[in-house]
């Protein structure tokens, strides 16, 4: 049996300058939860995951292309990405995300 974790989600992961920084929070074959903080001005470039994804800012704001449409998240909001869409991620600001990553099951999975 696995023993209950309280995380403080700010404190968890930190802010290092011209980076970002990644922390496995959950890591299982159905899925991953992975905070996230990224510096000012850093980006990922568009890629794409097997997997639905939901995203919560939890500091800052999060600037989103997703199938070449913009989406703006800021601290407290959600977005949701489906599997398999190109998408990418910028920093206007620092800013700190949660990414859990849900895999789809099918019934070969089983």
């Amino acid at each position: 049996m696995e023993k209950a974790k309280v995380y403080n989600i700010q404190e968890s992961i930190k802010y290092q300058d011209n980076s970002i920084v990644s922390k496995t929070v959950i890591d299982k074959e159905n899925g991953t939860v992975t905070l996230f903080a990224f510096a000012e001005g850093q980006n990922l470039s568009e890629h794409s995951a097997p997997h639905e994804a939901l995203v919560q800012v939890i500091d800052g704001v999060g600037e989103y292309t997703i199938a070449g449409k913009s989406h703006r998240v800021e601290k407290g909001e959600i977005l949701i990405m489906p599997a398999d869409v190109p998408h990418s991620v910028k920093a206007p600001e620092g800013f700190k995300m949660m990414l859990t990553m849900i895999k789809n099951v099918t019934e070969k999975d089983n």
